[in-house]
């Protein structure tokens, strides 16, 4: 693939990318700020299930500027940083902004799905949930508990472009490991499969999946009419 960008020449820190840290930043802050006055910023604006009662559909986008902590903000950004640059100085700012807010939303999408496939298929015939040391809930509360937060899905999208439109460059794991992005992609993403199948923490490994493949439906359609450059 040829390598096209931006006439005006390439942008350490292009205009996306960079309002785009700005506002994760600012309300990462704004969380831990309202925290002190007993307003939990990252429920009110994080994806809840949807069918908990705290669901609202604003939150299919919010969420995705929401982190839970400092460690999830870093490299998060990051990555956004080390990926979203070269993209975003190939596409424009406009393609740039479409392709991360797609990948965000359908994260969020294949999120709920999981959720509710596990409602569905475990949760569904039950009145409580059992949290463990006698702290037995209602299932209406547990289902405002399935709250997802973070960039993590459009960062995915992010790599899965990347990997795609440069799978030749060299990406150093831990900073001295040389790798090409192709198979640091589909690592990645083998990893994320396996993690959503035979657990792996609270964390939402097929809203990354689902970044993924939303990224690759609009690379492929992009392809597909020939202008996936511009």
């Amino acid at each position: 693939m040829s390598q096209q960008f931006s006439p005006t020449g390439f942008s350490i820190l292009p205009t996306v990318v960079k309002n785009l840290l700005i506002i994760n930043v600012l309300m990462f802050l704004a969380d831990i700020t309202l925290t002190r006055f007993n307003i939990d910023l990252n429920s009110i604006l994080g994806l809840h299930f949807f069918m908990a009662s705290d669901f609202k559909p604003y939150q299919i986008i919010t969420y995705m500027f929401m982190h839970g902590n400092f460690e999830h903000l870093f490299f998060n950004m990051f990555a956004l940083w080390m990926f979203g640059n070269t993209l975003e100085n190939m596409w424009g700012s406009q393609r740039f902004l479409l392709f991360y807010m797609i990948c965000g939303i359908g994260a969020g999408l294949c999120q709920e799905l999981v959720q509710y496939i596990q409602y569905a298929s475990q949760l569904a015939n039950y009145d409580s949930v059992n949290l463990g040391g006698g702290n037995i809930i209602p299932m209406a509360q547990y289902l405002n508990l399935m709250t997802t937060v973070g960039a993590s899905g459009a960062i995915y999208g992010l790599l899965l472009a990347f990997g795609m439109m440069f799978p030749n460059s060299m990406i150093y794991l831990y900073f001295f490991i040389p790798l090409k992005a192709k198979w640091f992609v589909i690592g990645y993403a083998i990893i994320e499969l396996a993690s959503g199948f035979f657990g792996g923490g609270n964390i939402a490994h097929f809203a990354h999946l689902g970044g993924m493949l939303f990224g690759l439906i609009l690379i492929l359609h992009w392809k597909k009419k020939g202008n996936l450059y511009s």
